[in-house]
């Protein structure tokens, strides 16, 4: 009986040796005898007791790794603090337990060069404008040093710059001034703009003014040639009507002179009147002066 409970502990350990289940994006590095065997996937796996074991459990989910932050020197030379995380992916499990003793800190290492490299080939404005080509830079060449160790980097990403606090209170004072600037710049174009408006609304309503004037003068010009054209007309019917009369009354060459020196006295009536007679007409004058007084001795 003691041999048979025996046996079984002894079975149990053997296939509790033997029978390994890994889980899903997991991987077993199993070595035979201390040297590598092969690479377990996710599922039932069995190995040889006492032979067989397992190296290491190797994950290949994307996993980030948080770099300490690091004071690295501008190229002028202004000190800042660089907090960076970096994500990457097992590609290979037997290269990344046997090439490098610790994949992390060799991740770690080389992604504190790398980073104090680039940044001390730039100023301390470009840092602060240029991360992504700053987080494109540590990628490229981080996963081409990886790539030996079974890696790949993802990506990589500056999660804070910290400058000293002297510089950055100072790019707070310009901040505000640039934001002051930009503020007196917008109060000047907007003033400007409403200088422009009301120019041309007052330009507008002169124009219209100047056009409903010019169009008043018109129709009062209009209103008034016609009204002398009304009135030239009806003088022109008058002497018409007054030549038709005295065409059929005939009357003889005395009386229309007569009537002309009639006329004529009308004419030059007021003080503003002036007529010139010309010297030949003197004679035909006297003609028709001598004809008015035998015409008054006849009325007498």
């Amino acid at each position: 009986m003691y041999f048979l409970l025996v046996l079984l502990v002894i079975i149990l350990i053997i296939a509790f040796k033997s029978i390994k289940i890994v889980k899903q994006a997991e991987v077993y590095v199993i070595e035979r005898l201390g040297k590598f065997s092969k690479v377990a996937d996710a599922g039932l796996t069995i190995i040889v007791p006492f032979f067989d074991h397992v190296r290491s459990v190797v994950s290949l989910k994307q996993q980030t790794m948080d770099v300490p932050p690091q004071g690295v020197i501008t190229k002028d030379n202004v000190t800042i603090t660089i907090d960076t995380v970096v994500f990457y992916q097992i590609t290979d499990p037997a290269k990344a337990v046997y090439e490098i003793q610790s994949l992390k800190k060799g991740i770690e290492y080389l992604a504190i060069t790398t980073i104090r490299d680039i940044i001390g080939k730039m100023d301390l404005d470009e840092t602060f404008s240029s991360r992504d080509g700053i987080n494109n830079q540590l990628r490229v060449v981080l996963d081409e040093a990886t790539d030996r160790w079974g890696c790949k980097i993802d990506r990589v990403e500056i999660k804070d710059i910290t400058p000293p606090a002297d510089i950055r209170d100072a790019m707070e004072k310009e901040m505000n001034a640039e934001r002051n600037k930009r503020a007196l710049i917008l109060e000047s174009e907007a003033q400007r703009q409403s200088a422009i408006m009301i120019a041309e609304g007052k330009k507008q309503a002169a124009i219209l003014e100047a056009e409903a004037d010019k169009e008043s003068r018109i129709a009062r010009a209009v209103g008034e040639a016609q009204a002398i054209k009304e009135v030239a007309d009806a003088k022109a019917q008058e002497i018409q009507m007054v030549y038709e009369a005295i065409r059929n009354a005939k009357p003889d060459d005395k009386l229309v002179q007569l009537k002309s020196l009639e006329a004529l006295e009308k004419v030059a009536e007021g003080d503003a009147n002036k007529i010139f007679i010309p010297f030949e007409a003197t004679g035909a004058l006297s003609s028709l002066g001598a004809i008015t007084e035998v015409l008054k001795d006849k009325k007498k």
